[in-house]
């Protein structure tokens, strides 16, 4: 059984890892929110003409952003634990990190580029939302959903939000 609860809890870990991602990572939002609006609209609907290595590749990219933005994170974290004075070499390694990261967020858009630079699916999309003016006014709250699960969540909000809670309870 110790093989079992070892790898159960190497998944708990790493799914503790992406949830303090989530609270703790501004950057890390911005590319889960790309990723789940490039998912949906892919998805959702058939305007865009794919096959399924293309989907893959595309995939591929996506998760080569997430996965190296989390390594980025982990490695500032490393870094900041050492020590949070200036030293050159940990410098250098943040800013290293970072630029890996960089590196795949752009081939991702090259790549998305190349495989959805399609004007005809633009023309059906477009055309979808332009026939039923609620659709455009669902896909405007969903952006400002996402501008504030990307620009407000975080930590401290969660902390108010549960002191909140605990206060009610605490009253009732």
């Amino acid at each position: 059984m110790k093989g079992i609860d070892s790898l159960l809890h190497s998944f708990l870990y790493a799914f503790k890892g992406f949830g303090w991602m989530i609270f703790n990572e501004r950057n890390f939002r911005i590319h889960l929110t790309c990723v789940g609006y490039m998912v949906y609209f892919l998805f959702r609907y058939d305007f865009f003409v794919l096959d399924k290595v293309e989907y893959a590749i595309l995939i591929i990219a996506a998760a080569l952003v997430i996965g190296s933005e989390m390594i980025n994170s982990g490695i500032e974290k490393a870094d900041d634990s050492v020590t949070r004075d200036t030293i050159h070499t940990i410098k250098i390694s943040k800013d290293v990190a970072a630029g890996a990261v960089l590196v795949f967020a752009v081939t991702a858009v090259i790549i998305g580029v190349i495989f959805l630079w399609q004007p005809e699916a633009f023309r059906q999309l477009f055309n979808h939302f332009a026939e039923k003016p609620a659709r455009l006014v669902l896909l405007g709250i969903s952006f400002v959903i996402s501008l504030l699960f990307i620009f407000k969540l975080n930590n401290k909000l969660i902390r108010k939000i549960k002191k909140k809670i605990q206060n009610r309870k605490g009253k009732n």
